[in-house]
């Protein structure tokens, strides 16, 4: 076998390396309200399009939504309000930072533990880096839309399980005892956990 015919013949056991995520096919997110919290009621789905741990998913998103929430028999709970679109964005950012090769850009990776360090492992050109912890987004460490000790004109949309008026302001759901659905008030913010502000009329 002459050198040309070896090299034609290596070139096409090479795997392509082309750098495209095509084969990645993520369900857009599914997002529910309930009350104060958000269901993303398809991460199991999601989980399984991109060979990753669910609970894995849900932390990352619970980081890059800036909330907490619940993992429980392939459906996600968030304190709340998001939409698909929130929900796609950090799965997207979850992709960049744990699925997609560095080098190659393909998906075919696997996440593995060396000396005590996550590492990412390219099966695909045979990679293997550190996964790198992310700084939050600027956008994260922007100065939020409801702060303890101010106070917000606010309409209420909505009553909650005991009663109370709840309002929504950027992310934030807002708790405001004695308000009443259609009012618009003066909401004094007394505590904020998370996503969710307990008020009192001002």
């Amino acid at each position: 076998m002459d050198y040309q015919s070896s090299l034609d013949r290596a070139l096409d056991e090479m795997p392509d390396l082309g750098g495209s995520d095509e084969r990645l096919e993520i369900p857009d997110a599914q997002a529910q309200k309930d009350g104060a919290f958000t269901r993303l009621t398809n991460l199991s789905a999601i989980a399984d399009a991109l060979s990753r741990d669910p609970e894995h998913i849900h932390s990352s998103i619970q980081r890059e939504l800036g909330t907490n929430g619940q993992y429980a028999n392939g459906r996600a709970r968030y304190n709340g309000t998001f939409t698909g679109a929130d929900f796609d964005a950090a799965i997207e950012q979850y992709v960049d930072e744990y699925v997609l090769c560095s080098e190659c850009g393909l998906p075919d990776t696997r996440l593995v533990i060396e000396d005590r360090t996550q590492m990412l492992r390219c099966e695909a050109c045979g990679a293997f880096r550190p996964v790198a912890k992310r700084k939050r987004s600027q956008k994260r460490t922007a100065r939020p839309d409801v702060e303890e000790g101010k106070t917000y004109e606010v309409k209420i949309t909505g009553t909650g399980r005991k009663g109370d008026g709840v309002a929504e302001k950027g992310k934030y759901t807002i708790f405001v005892p004695g308000a009443k659905e259609g009012q618009v008030v003066n909401a004094y913010i007394e505590n904020v956990s998370g996503t969710l502000a307990f008020a009192r009329l001002a």
